[in-house]
């Protein structure tokens, strides 16, 4: 039963931590590097030639059935958020690495090659810049990013550096799209679906495009005992009313539209004093990109009309945007076959995070597997995987890995 193994190494890897009061394994970390070296040793233990590339992803590759075949490669990443569960990422990895050592104690060669990378960086946390190692293996890397500054002012160029790793290789990282047939990821569910469905897994149909923004509304600090409420410019008020606004949009929507206001900074920040300023922040998600274009359009137009109603100055700028990332047809029915051979309902659903297929559908096509989480429970030490459900994400991805048809004509969806 691979969940055994699988659930062990989880609860391994979860035990590397910055603190042992709430687990934190961050980019370029000395939890980053023994976490690393922990991975690799079991990728070496699976029968596979096993390294660390220059912007820290553990990479593994198992041949064929001939030397230098191009690749099925499977990955997901092994950062965390801060105060994390232990599955979002590793379980990816992990998954991945027990279908392979499968494959090695039975002395399985396949037609191709299977390759495995656990990506350093997707969360973005410690410089605000998500998909750093998958960029980096897309050939997408911003190098601007290398000058960004945690909050202790260390730029990644000088944290690189500190971990080992030299900031003028990471184009080394970079592979080409002819050395891979197609990329597959398993993930946690982080939504409540599946559970609501009763069912252990998930065929993804795409990764949800988002746009991120920033609204800074102006109005007129004053007296919270003497300005009349008729006269007031109250910015707070005003933010709350545009966040209602977004909210009762999405509501009314009704086809996966989402938008969440994570960010609410007031000042001058007094309790006797009417707000005169507040910024908040907007993330809009929808499964397709001129649906999340449109609404982030509507849901503009709502504010500035708010703000003018309400006599108050605005600055509304976007400060991230990533597009929607379809799952590759020919390669989702893979998935769904291997879910339906190993006895489950076959359900579509889309991702509404983002993952590292984003930064991967660059040089190949992508495909996900979704295993359920109780609760949906997700980005919190909460977050639990049965073990029946992980041994039932192992089983599909080893039958979707051991019948795997690469594209007919060696191509791509997207070229």
């Amino acid at each position: 039963m691979l969940g055994d193994e699988i659930v062990s190494r989880i609860n391994q890897l979860g035990m590397i931590s910055e603190t042992p009061q709430h687990l934190a394994r961050i980019f370029l970390s000395p939890e980053h590097r023994t976490a690393a070296d922990l991975i690799l040793s079991w990728m070496r233990d699976a029968g596979m030639a096993a390294h660390l590339d220059a912007i820290g992803n553990v990479c593994g590759r198992y041949e064929g059935d001939r030397p230098g075949l191009p690749c099925l490669m499977l990955g997901s990443h092994y950062d965390t958020v801060r105060d994390a569960g232990k599955w979002d990422g590793p379980l990816g990895v992990i998954t991945a690495i027990a279908c392979v050592g499968d494959l090695n104690r039975r002395g399985v060669r396949l037609p191709f090659a299977i390759e495995i990378v656990g990506f350093a960086d997707e969360e973005g946390v410690r410089f605000a810049s998500t998909l750093l190692g998958s960029r980096a293996v897309a050939g997408t890397f911003d190098a601007p990013v290398l000058d960004a500054r945690d909050h202790d002012g260390v730029t990644m160029r000088e944290a690189m550096v500190q971990f080992g790793l030299d900031p003028a290789k990471i184009g080394t990282a970079a592979r080409a799209r002819r050395e891979l047939h197609a990329y597959v990821e398993l993930h946690i569910e982080q939504g409540p679906v599946l559970e609501q469905q009763d069912i252990p897994v998930g065929v993804v149909t795409a990764i949800a495009g988002a746009t991120r923004l920033t609204a800074s509304l102006s109005g007129m600090a004053g007296h919270a005992g003497t300005v009349p409420m008729a006269l007031r410019r109250d910015a707070l008020a005003g933010a709350a009313e545009c966040i209602t606004a977004l909210e009762q949009f999405c509501k009314v929507d009704g086809a996966g539209l989402v938008g969440t206001v994570g960010v609410i900074n007031a000042s001058p920040g007094a309790t006797n004093v009417i707000p005169g300023r507040v910024s908040f922040t907007l993330d809009i998600r929808a499964p397709t990109d001129p649906h999340r274009k449109r609404a982030v359009a509507e849901i503009v137009q709502r504010i500035e009309a708010i703000a003018k109603r309400r006599e108050l100055s605005l600055q509304i700028d976007v400060t991230h945007e990533n597009r929607t990332v379809p799952c590759a047809s020919w390669l989702k029915a893979q998935v769904a076959e291997a879910v339906a051979a190993e006895g489950y309902s076959v359900f579509e659903l889309p991702s509404g995070a983002g993952h590292d297929g984003m930064a991967m559908i660059d040089i190949a096509d992508v495909a996900m597997l979704f295993v359920r989480c109780r609760g949906g429970i997700s980005h919190n030490p909460a977050e639990h995987v049965e073990l029946a459900d992980a041994d039932a994400g192992a089983r599909v991805l080893l039958r979707l890995i051991e019948n795997f048809r690469p594209r007919a004509d060696g191509g791509s969806e997207r070229s």
